[in-house]
């Protein structure tokens, strides 16, 4: 989706007008192999606009500074953590909001801004051309406390491609995780689909990810349904343990995240990172 710099400042306004009015109310496990026990994949779904069209071949990595900042230091993750992971325990009041890394820096560092100002941290799974473009957003995202991984290179349909592609698509968006931050990250989250397949699994371990981050909760806002429907979505199907998706680059998503962060902490939850919740 397209958004305009007028679109940006609109959803800044209503962020700080419900900022200043409080908002509104409202076990680490999944699949071993397969795509997953249930749920439809990501791909049966509508895609946003940027997703439909046919990519031109990757961008050649830009120049870009030297890592200037060291990530937090990860927590290690419990024994028993599966290798795909669709939720975390549900016996401690902590959830973790994914985004998927995208589109426009500006709504990207407006969502940031609106966890760190809650005390909430997220965890942002970067499409590696997205990186490209915006070498500068992975030093932002880590130095707000927030953990990054890898969404791969191009966002395609990761889980139709044969096992070489997969693995060079999961590998490029490792490179620049990598040269930008010193880390290719713990996570990777296949694209255009919710589980990975036994051979995505396998082509990650190889680059380097001993784990898949899937999700239990999506209120589709890439979908742009509107802020409403995105934050009743969330606080009506989370709950302690659960992994949210949602989209950087939707100014919807914006506007109701101060609404979501409110009402979680209304409902006694708080959002930490993927590593945190499965520590």
């Amino acid at each position: 989706m397209t958004v305009d710099r007028r679109s940006v400042l609109r959803s800044a306004s209503r962020l700080a007008a419900l900022s200043a009015a409080g908002g509104l109310v409202a076990a680490c496990g999944g699949p071993s192999d397969g795509r997953g026990a249930a749920g439809p994949s990501v791909a049966a779904r509508p895609q946003p606009a940027h997703l439909t069209g046919s990519p031109g071949p990757s961008a050649s990595p830009s120049p870009s500074p030297s890592p200037s900042a060291t990530p937090f230091a990860l927590p290690p993750l419990a024994p028993d953590t599966p290798q795909e992971v669709v939720t975390g325990p549900h016996s401690r009041p902590q959830l973790a909001l994914t985004f998927h890394g995208q589109g426009d820096p500006a709504i990207a560092t407006a969502l940031l801004e609106t966890a760190e100002q809650r005390g909430a941290r997220l965890t942002v799974l970067a499409v590696g051309s997205w990186l490209d473009e915006q070498p500068q957003i992975a030093q932002r995202i880590l130095s707000g406390g927030h953990e990054l991984g890898n969404h791969t290179q191009n966002h395609l349909d990761i889980c139709a491609m044969p096992a070489d592609q997969a693995r060079e698509e999961i590998a490029q968006c490792a490179q620049r995780l990598q040269r930008l931050t010193g880390s290719i990250g713990r996570w990777f989250r296949p694209s255009a689909a919710q589980y990975a397949t036994r051979t995505v699994k396998e082509q990650a371990q190889q680059v380097g990810y001993a784990h898949v981050l899937s999700f239990d909760v999506d209120p589709r806002d890439y979908a742009d349904p509107g802020p409403e429907t995105v934050a009743r979505r969330v606080l009506q199907t989370a709950a302690a343990g659960s992994v949210v998706a949602l989209h950087m680059g939707h100014a919807g998503t914006v506007t109701a995240l101060p609404v979501i962060l409110d009402g979680l902490a209304e409902q006694g939850l708080h959002a930490v990172t993927a590593s945190e919740l499965c520590a």
